[in-house]
């Protein structure tokens, strides 16, 4: 699929960014005044959990350490989404120039890229980029004339895995061990990578701090809404006339962006990928903000011919995959909820059977170590849910 980038009415807004515009808006503020920027500022991460930025980099810069980091996590496997690898090639720049930043703040002298195995392709051109950074003084030391301040970056690769892109999972990766996850607290921003203080913030939540920078909190409050400040970039697929990456405002209703994309008519649409929830077209009023419908950035179109059985066993299937196995509810529960759309879709899964998987899904979300094994039964709950009735007649009566 050739990925098109538009956006509603306007240029892309990282097109209008100056370059090293925020880069040096940030060197001519105090450490704590650029943590406090971005507070003010309200980002939230675009990865997906919605974080506050500014509060990470405040807990991270009260440590006490010789050594932190700061992570861009661009391991973007969530099915379904792609804008993080069409900023990277674009707009690497104002990547580096966000973690720059953040570096600045949390008193961090390392940014590392954590780069998903399937983007190996982009390894080349990222290095360029940094050592053309390099040498225009804006890596190194003395960064742009500031003494003292010693930043650089390097690009390391992940191995494919999706529990990956969960940051501590992230961080064993790195430190060369399996990728699962550690249990928290101690979180990362006190204890990350070799037991330091350590940032880990996703490729468009750095380009985003960048453009902050450049243009002010002011400036990117008037996106949005009161809760979900700023623009967000989407990754759509599936039904529809006109996929690809596009930029809206936090705010937008789903029947809006179906109707920018060619896909009105939709039977549904899957918000947050494989491991977000399932809209049926009765919700299409509902709108994708923090405080309604949170998403990192992936939205598939479901059109009016599928079924939605096949909709869930797919993404199941995913789960099962790539469960790390480590705790017990992700490891056998995915499995069961399987099994439990297998036989739906037969017209034989036990009203019990299913009530009882319903019920173990609610216990996944909260008793599983890590994100996937927590958001792994959304979508099947969801359309457990938005579609009872369709589900209803292919199960066999009690």
């Amino acid at each position: 699929m050739a990925t098109t980038i538009e956006t509603k009415g306007n240029a892309l807004t990282y097109e209008t960014i100056e370059a090293e515009a925020g880069l040096k808006a940030a060197l001519a503020m105090s450490r704590a005044d650029l943590v406090d920027f971005v507070r003010d500022s309200d980002l939230k991460g675009r990865g997906g959990a919605g974080f506050p930025t500014g509060m990470k980099w405040g807990f991270c810069a009260a440590e006490k350490a010789d050594q932190k980091y700061i992570i861009c996590n661009a391991d973007e496997g969530e099915p379904g989404t792609f804008k993080d690898r069409v900023i990277l090639t674009r707009f690497a720049d104002l990547v580096f120039e966000g973690m720059t930043i953040g570096g600045r703040a949390i008193g961090a002298s390392l940014g590392i890229i954590y780069l998903r195995a399937e983007y190996t392709y982009l390894r080349p051109h990222l290095n360029e980029v940094i050592q053309a950074r390099r040498g225009a003084g804006l890596l190194g030391h003395n960064i742009l004339g500031v003494e003292g301040f010693d930043f650089d970056i390097l690009v390391a690769m992940g191995a494919g895995a999706y529990v990956c892109g969960e940051e501590t999972a992230l961080i064993e990766s790195l430190e060369g061990f399996r990728g699962e996850p550690r249990n928290r607290p101690p979180f990362p921003v006190v204890a990350g990578l070799l037991n330091n203080p350590t940032v880990v913030n996703n490729v468009e939540t750095l380009a985003s701090v960048a453009a902050i920078f450049a243009k002010g909190t002011d400036w990117f409050k008037t996106f949005g809404t009161d809760k979900s400040t700023g623009y967000k970039l989407f990754s759509i697929s599936g039904d529809c006339e006109k996929p690809g990456v596009y930029e809206f405002p936090w705010g937008i209703t789903l029947a809006s962006l179906l109707e920018e994309v060619g896909g009105t008519g939709a039977k549904a649409v899957q918000i947050g990928g494989a491991s977000g929830v399932c809209v049926p077209a009765r919700d299409f009023t509902r709108a994708l903000a923090f405080e309604d419908i949170p998403t990192g950035g992936s939205v598939m179109v479901i059109g009016a011919d599928r079924d939605i059985l096949d909709v869930a066993e797919n993404f199941l299937d995913f789960f099962v995959e790539e469960s790390c196995g480590q705790c017990t509810p992700c490891r056998l529960g995915n499995v069961q909820m399987l099994e439990a759309v297998k036989l739906l879709k037969k017209g034989e899964c036990p009203p019990e059977f299913l009530a009882a998987v319903k019920d173990l899904g609610g216990t996944m979300q909260v008793a599983s170590k890590c994100g996937l094994g927590q958001t792994s039964p959304s979508a099947f709950l969801s359309i457990l849910e938005g579609f009872d009735d369709e589900i209803a007649n292919r199960a066999p009566s009690a």
